[in-house]
């Protein structure tokens, strides 16, 4: 339920990395309960509803439960993320491939296609995000795996080292808040105390609602954006929609969504699920709503 799902990425790849020591946590956070299932059976099952093939990443000789991805282990231990990133892409299927780390359990499918498309001529999309770039929520080419590769030999572990020597693309934090406005994506977890506020997160989130707004027309063209993903508290109608809507897009306040924020201006209105139009903004949503902003003329 973290956010509804986009279309399949049948072309790229999913690579989790999994060999980190833990020594914050006490115990390795693979392996932490999470949703009901240890946390990398999470990640994997998440990322399966975008890639086909999934990679994860562990230490030599580190145990895992049984996945549906392909496993394979660093061939010398903790060479941090850098040795990570040089296995996984070379045993990648795909050319692009999404390289997260294995304690992120807030991942968010709509902002990864989004990185995904930004591949166009790049080597590295990377996001930006709290003045601190993302490299372990970034979209990699398989082809820079040999420059990793000399990173290693010359025992230079820090992924950003690579940026300056490829084509990079920083997605900065204005688009990533189409998608993501609290940035949930980028929340790891490397303590006890950070781990239970993640759990008692995303049981919170476990009883939102999530929805999109599909945009149209002028409101499309204002927006820079066609659908907009949004999750919203337990028992959300329209017009907290609405509202949420013009917090991520404060372009749409005036000429789309009223000042106040819980409604539209006289030239637009709403269809719910393709079938129904809604005038009355207090009407409840459900997970999985789809909100289409329509100008009057189209929708009659």
């Amino acid at each position: 339920m973290i956010d509804p799902t986009p279309p399949s990425q049948p072309h790229a790849s999913a690579i989790i990395l999994a060999g980190g020591k833990s020594s914050r946590m006490g115990r390795p956070k693979a392996l932490l309960p999470f949703d009901g299932q240890p946390l990398i059976a999470h990640l994997v099952r998440h990322l399966s509803r975008l890639f086909p093939d999934i990679v994860v990443v562990a230490a030599p000789a580190q145990a895992l439960p049984p996945l549906p991805a392909t496993v394979i282990h660093d061939a010398v231990a903790y060479q941090g993320p850098v040795g990570g990133l040089c296995y996984g892409l070379q045993a990648a299927q795909a050319e692009m491939c999404f390289v997260t780390a294995c304690d992120t359990p807030f991942l968010n499918l709509a902002l990864i296609s989004y990185l995904l498309a930004q591949m166009t001529d790049c080597d590295v999309v990377v996001p930006l995000w709290q003045g601190r770039l993302q490299p372990l929520h970034a979209v990699y080419r398989r082809s820079v795996a040999p420059l990793l590769h000399e990173q290693l030999v010359r025992n230079e572990l820090r992924p950003i080292a690579l940026y300056a020597k490829v084509r990079t693309r920083e997605v900065r934090p204005e688009e990533i808040g189409r998608f993501d406005p609290e940035g949930l994506s980028f929340r790891n977890m490397n303590t006890p105390e950070e781990y239970e506020a993640a759990l008692e997160l995303w049981r919170v989130r476990q009883r939102a609602v999530t929805c999109t707004v599909e945009l149209f027309g002028v409101a499309r063209l204002r927006a820079k954006a066609a659908v907009v993903p949004l999750t919203l508290p337990p028992g959300a109608t329209v017009g907290d929609a609405l509202a949420a809507l013009a917090e991520q897009i404060p372009a749409l306040v005036g000429s789309v969504v009223t000042v106040d924020r819980h409604g539209l201006t006289s030239g637009y209105i709403c269809n719910v699920n393709g079938t129904i139009f809604i005038r009355d903004t207090t009407t409840p949503l459900q997970s999985g709503d789809s909100l289409l902003i329509l100008s009057q003329d189209a929708g009659g």
